[in-house]
């Protein structure tokens, strides 16, 4: 048989057309609309904006018309003086506790949660599992079932009614989940890139700094941004652990607009307001880290 009547190779697929640079031209993908996910997106987006438009409503809103508008009407005429209130009611002085208790909250964990979680991927040994599990087993634990002796703890250790009585079991219960986000992200790096440094000479604490954190950034983040939360939302170690002005924070600054004779409305909802722009802006910068680090619970 010649060459001539040889048959021609079947082509499985057609390539990309080439451009006149002669690189290939990528093909572009469209997804079909799905109608359902649009409307439960919009669905989603009116039960997340209403509440926080009649928020921001209210707090424009004279107190003496507060009980009388409907929630959802603009004021008719619009105030900055429950802001004012709130500003010379000791508002930045329970921001400032605030802060420190976040920033505390947020070193301790990360200081102990990242050794703790190389450890629990690095090491194959019986403690190392069992201290992981024990550690786990605190995400099942509330809160609430340990306030009392929380309470007693903190009282015999002398520290009540001080920063540290919210700081130290704050940053307690945000470690379980902090190990949980971590070991996820350290399975995630290639065993490869250990058995490489180790034939180099390097030892685990040299591992840990030079290459543990540096390609876990994504996982600290989250475990950060999480930390803070927990610190900056909480309400019920300040209440339980503290009674004077001093230590006191921002979610118990609420109760200074709450009265036996009624609430002020208006002033409480401009400091709830206030207390979300700090923690809001910083989600708003970090929240990629945030959801990216929360998938990649698990690890491969």
């Amino acid at each position: 048989m010649s060459h001539d009547t040889l048959p021609h190779p079947v082509k499985t697929g057609a390539a990309p057309a080439a451009r006149p640079d002669g690189r290939r031209r990528r093909r572009h993908w469209t997804r079909r609309p799905d109608p359902l996910a649009g409307l439960g997106s919009v669905v989603w987006l009116v039960v997340v904006i209403v509440p926080v438009y009649a928020m921001i409503t209210a707090s424009l809103t004279p107190r003496d018309e507060a009980l009388g508008n409907n929630a959802l009407k603009p004021p008719a005429h619009p105030t900055l003086a429950n802001y004012s209130t709130v500003l010379h009611s000791g508002f930045f002085h329970y921001l400032w506790n605030t802060v420190l208790a976040a920033v505390a909250v947020v070193a301790i964990v990360l200081v102990l949660c990242v050794p703790l979680a190389y450890v629990a991927v690095r090491t194959r040994g019986f403690w190392s599992g069992a201290a992981f599990r024990l550690f786990l087993l605190g995400v099942a634990i509330p809160a609430q079932a340990v306030v009392v002796p929380l309470y007693l703890m903190i009282a015999k250790l002398n520290l009540y009614d001080s920063l540290l009585a919210i700081i130290l079991p704050t940053a307690a219960f945000a470690m379980p989940v902090a190990i949980l986000v971590l070991t996820g992200s350290l399975r995630d790096i290639s065993e490869e890139v250990y058995e490489a440094m180790a034939l180099d000479g390097a030892s685990p604490l040299r591992m840990l700094f030079q290459l543990v954190i540096p390609m876990s950034k994504g996982g600290i983040s989250t475990v950060g941004i999480y930390s803070a939360l927990q610190a900056w939302n909480g309400f019920l170690f300040p209440l339980i652990f503290t009674q004077s002005e001093g230590p006191r924070v921002l979610t118990l600054g609420l109760f200074n607009y709450v009265s036996q004779f009624g609430v002020d409305i208006p002033a409480l909802l401009a400091s709830v307001v206030l207390s979300g722009i700090p923690i809001f802006a910083v989600y708003l910068v970090a929240r990629r880290a945030l959801v990216g680090g929360l998938m990649g619970v698990g690890g491969k």
